[in-house]
């Protein structure tokens, strides 16, 4: 590598791929709180909180209703961490794709399905496949982060600028854009769902699946440049 220059990171931590996966998952939860009921895709920790405010409430049914999603995102990390293991990604060879390609084709169902589908079956199927992506999905360059939820950024986020102002430290300012950046995007994503969810209704779902369909792009441009897995 040329001195000074920064290694590229491969895709799957990218920050061009976490901006989209950002979008999406602020997406997901936008349309899945307006459209379905109050209930998040993607923010399980607010679907625990709202479970437990309903209970409190003794409002049984509404308290309830926030479980499959819960229990899909379970369910959604056990299948992406069976994609993680060696012979499975082995035989895949792309995995990171392939946990794209299945978000992307879940989503598109999302939004064909007809209006008598219950909300507890779409919530169920949007929650699994925000849980692959947060899975499979989880380096932004070299740190830890999350596509789908903002406080775990937020908190690397702020933690990198004060390093950044109180040492002086290049890379901090490096983590602190980055982070920046991602939250920005998920702000975003979250602003356009919740927009076209009001405007346009279910099928907006399609919208944050094109965006998915975006960062699949990416893996097939950048391996012009160096192999992804």
């Amino acid at each position: 590598m040329t001195p000074g220059v920064t290694e590229r990171p491969v895709t799957h931590a990218s920050v061009q791929l976490g901006v989209l996966l950002a979008v999406a998952g602020g997406f997901l939860d936008a349309f899945s709180y307006l459209e379905l009921g109050g209930v998040f895709a993607n923010a399980q920790t607010g679907n625990v909180v709202l479970f437990g405010v309903e209970a409190a409430r003794a409002h049984g049914t509404d308290a309830v209703r926030h479980i499959p999603s819960i229990l899909a995102f379970v369910v959604g990390v056990v299948v992406a961490e069976t994609l993680l293991r060696p012979r499975v990604a082995a035989a895949l060879r792309w995995p990171s794709r392939f946990a794209l390609v299945l978000e992307i084709a879940v989503l598109a169902v999302v939004g064909l399905l007809p209006r008598g589908v219950p909300d507890s079956v779409l919530i169920v199927m949007i929650a699994f496949t925000a849980s692959v992506q947060v899975t499979m999905f989880r380096t932004l360059i070299d740190w830890p982060y999350n596509t789908a939820m903002v406080t775990g950024n937020l908190r690397s986020a702020a933690q990198a600028a004060y390093l950044a102002v109180a040492d002086r430290d290049p890379e901090a300012v490096r983590k602190a854009r980055s982070f920046a950046i991602v939250i920005g995007a998920f702000v975003v994503g979250a602003f356009g769902g919740g927009w076209l969810t009001l405007h346009v209704g279910r099928h907006a779902i399609w919208i944050s699946a094109g965006v998915l369909v975006a960062a699949l792009g990416l893996f097939v441009v950048d391996e012009r440049f160096r192999p992804e897995e």
